[in-house]
């Protein structure tokens, strides 16, 4: 069969396209202004990539044309796929219908963490010998690959499959979550929080489609949420016929953490009171031990032992795009880091404030996602970056609203630059050794991470030349 996907470079969309051609389908995309690392990854898979969404793409028609939900009626291609009655469907049902079905599904939903938790539990499972499946909103180090089918060849046991449950709607005619379709056995509630403000008006929608996620788990599987989070907390009083187990801190959870060092780093689980060991890895801040714990309980409700998921975790190497060191110049560390929620951005500079003391730290922050464009969290945006030295705000064309606002309430030094080549010109200015500086986009920020670690490089270049 050949499969044409439209906007085959988002996370969901890619890792999605790695299975069907990992099934035997033809498989080929239309995407545009692709970036990192999805499109580096269909590349190095021979999966063709066509850009734009030019009618052309659907001649000679394909089998099947699914959809992405960045796809909006109106576009060449969507108007040709409806006009010449192509068969369609979207990304999540056909992920349903042609690879979940007959799994043993765990699913991660959350406001924060999806793509880092399931990275975990899938290195968890896969350490304990049980070949997930899996398919993750970015590409798990781990792994190297955002998406497999899994499985042991003739093993009858269930085959497991872990899938990043994302809220936002799944295509232009189906405007449910993507998560409704996955019927998991396991699912995380990682957290919950206003976010996507395009399609949701407030916090009490998202919790309806939460609630609706929760009416597709069996009463044989299990929940796993923290233990603080009172609006999951809200979701579950609608309703829940599923055992559940919390994490984190407050008294009824079961699942706890005792940190040994500060930062995250290196601290003690805790099962109910009881022991289970250590974990010492390279993940930062209080948000990563908690996903440590939420991967734990999903493995161990998937016949891991704790002790074994915690030898697993000692391994894990995180997932590109999550506090991901992309180079180190001069004693300057360059970090590439999806934050775009201020929860997100507050958390991850916390935990790099815990693990690297009084260093220097710089924050480059692009409000990209469509929630920041709208202006939606204006007032939080100041307070999260207190953990920074300094901040550096990106000022994108289209963003609706002036970050003027923003830099005034700044608890640290903070400014706006118009351009990418000012923020690098100012960072190769002023930055020394030991300093850390933080690039936090959902997006590719047009490349800034490797034109920064380059105009370092020659920085040193430059001052060698010099003493020579």
């Amino acid at each position: 069969m050949h499969i044409h996907i439209l906007g085959i470079c988002g996370t969901f969309m890619g890792s999605l396209a790695l299975l069907a051609r990992d099934l035997g389908h033809k498989v080929t995309g239309s995407d545009t202004g692709v970036y990192p690392p999805m499109s580096t990854q269909l590349e190095a898979q021979g999966i063709e990539l066509m850009e734009g969404y030019d009618p052309s793409h659907l001649k000679p028609a394909p089998d099947l044309v699914v959809v992405g939900n960045a796809m909006a009626r109106g576009n060449p291609a969507v108007e040709y796929m409806l006009n010449t009655g192509l068969p369609y469907v979207s990304g999540p049902e056909w992920l349903r219908r042609h690879v979940l079905q007959g799994r043993w599904v765990v699913g991660v939903a959350g406001t924060h963490g999806k793509t880092t938790t399931s990275s975990m539990v899938a290195w968890i499972l896969e350490h304990a010998g049980l070949c997930p499946g899996f398919l993750i909103g970015g590409i798990p180090s781990n792994f190297g690959i955002s998406a497999r089918l899994g499985g042991k060849e003739g093993v009858a046991e269930p085959t497991f499959f872990v899938v990043e449950a994302d809220e936002y709607d799944s295509a232009f005619f189906d405007k449910r979550s993507k998560f409704i379709h996955y019927q998991p056995r396991t699912a995380i509630l990682n957290n919950l929080e206003f976010d996507h403000a395009d399609i949701f008006d407030d916090l009490a929608a998202i919790q309806r489609q939460f609630h609706h996620l929760v009416r597709t788990i069996p009463g044989q599987g299990r929940i796993i949420l923290p233990a603080s989070d009172e609006n999951l907390k809200e979701v579950l009083k609608k309703g829940c016929w599923t055992p559940v187990e919390e994490f984190g801190a407050g008294a009824s959870a079961g699942w706890q953490a005792e940190l040994l060092e500060p930062g995250g780093s290196h601290f003690a689980v805790y099962l109910s009171g009881e022991r289970q060991g250590e974990v010492r890895w390279s993940m930062t801040g209080m948000h990563s031990v908690n996903n440590a714990l939420a991967a734990l309980a999903a493995a161990r409700h998937c016949g891991v032992l704790p002790s074994d998921g915690i030898r697993a975790l000692c391994e894990f190497e995180g997932a590109r795009r999550r506090m991901e060191l992309v180079g180190e110049v001069q004693g300057v560390r360059v970090f590439d880091d999806f934050a775009h929620h201020p929860t997100a951005i507050a958390t991850t500079l916390e935990g790099l404030r815990g693990n690297v003391g009084d260093a220097r730290i710089f924050a480059v922050i692009e409000p990209r996602s469509n929630t920041m464009r709208m202006g939606v969290h204006q007032s939080l945006l100041a307070p999260s970056t207190a953990a920074a030295d300094q901040v550096i705000w990106y000022q994108p064309p289209g963003l609706n609203w002036q970050l003027d606002g923003v830099i005034a309430a700044s608890p640290v030094p903070a400014r706006v630059e118009q351009s990418i080549e000012a923020i690098i010109a100012d960072i190769v200015r002023e930055a020394r050794s030991g300093d850390q500086v933080v690039i936090m986009s959902n997006g590719g920020f047009g490349g800034i991470h490797a034109k920064l670690v380059a105009a370092l490089r020659e920085r040193e270049t430059q001052a060698a030349l010099a003493t020579s």
